[in-house]
């Protein structure tokens, strides 16, 4: 349980490197190699770190994701780690006031996957060394710059939580628009609620007859039947949902015909819609 399955990383309209400047922690690097395999990316650049890759605590940390270690790569500036990118995009927690704001143009992560969507080449997302991050000479390397939503109080993330959370960002514009297209992207949630007008008709039906049970006066059983159907189809089930509800219904309604000895549960005793 756990193990990493035998098939290719989902695609994208871009390539991702991740570029960590100065890593000093070695269960940080190793749980960022662990979200990145998460969300389907392998290509890992470090600069001038101060942990290794072979450390112990990394490669625990790391867990399934021991070919994204195996893959990284080491250069001694930011300048050569993204020398075959077209976007270098620096991260910063830092709330910079007054004048720095002029040299701090931030994105957040959702506004930053638009623009590199269509993008194509390789894209570099560079982090810098916890408890500093990326300093100014490094940021002014980068073409523009994305930060995290966190709250004012305390805005610094931990590098690994950092990481995360823009890799989950990418990962979910790709499941969104590419669900169901390649076995690398996963599929088991529909991204849509749809309800087919047979199954929608089905079960008004089977709230009707269950409201019918209901109540001592016809103005009792509709205000039930109203209520339940609008709070349903304000949800728009899916159509699986929709066909439990109903089952469930039915064998509710029944149980009600019976408790009153009604002759339409001696005759049927039904599990189906009339």
């Amino acid at each position: 349980m756990g193990e990493r399955l035998d098939i290719p990383l989902p695609s994208g309209t871009f390539d991702l490197a991740v570029v960590l400047v100065g890593v000093s922690h070695p269960g940080n690097l190793g749980a960022i190699c662990r979200s990145m395999l998460n969300y389907g990316f392998d290509d890992l650049r470090l600069v001038a770190p101060k942990c290794t890759t072979s450390d112990d605590e990394t490669r625990a940390r790391a867990k399934h994701a021991s070919r994204v270690l195996e893959n990284t790569r080491e250069f001694p500036d930011i300048e050569q780690a993204t020398k075959d990118c077209s976007a270098v995009i620096g991260t910063s927690g830092k709330r910079e006031l007054g004048r720095k704001t002029l040299n701090r143009h931030f994105l957040y992560p959702w506004d930053m996957v638009k623009r590199i969507s269509n993008s194509g080449g390789t894209v570099a997302l560079v982090f810098g060394e916890e408890g500093k991050g990326l300093s100014g000479d490094d940021l002014a390397k980068c073409d523009y710059y994305v930060t995290l939503p966190t709250w004012e109080g305390y805005p610094i993330a931990n590098l690994s939580h950092a990481v995360t959370a823009i890799l989950y960002e990418i990962q979910r514009l790709r499941v969104i628009n590419h669900q169901g297209d390649e076995p690398g992207l996963p599929d088991i949630v529909p991204l849509l609620s749809t309800l087919q007008p047979s199954v929608r008709e089905s079960l008004i039906k089977a709230i009707e007859q269950l409201s019918s049970q209901t109540g001592k006066s016809p103005e009792h059983r509709l205000s039930v039947e109203q209520t339940i159907k609008r709070t349903l189809l304000k949800g728009t089930p899916s159509d699986e949902e929709a066909t439990r509800i109903i089952g469930a219904f039915v064998e509710a309604t029944s149980a009600l015909e019976y408790a009153k000895n009604d002759p339409r549960w001696q005759k049927e005793h039904r599990r189906k819609l009339r």
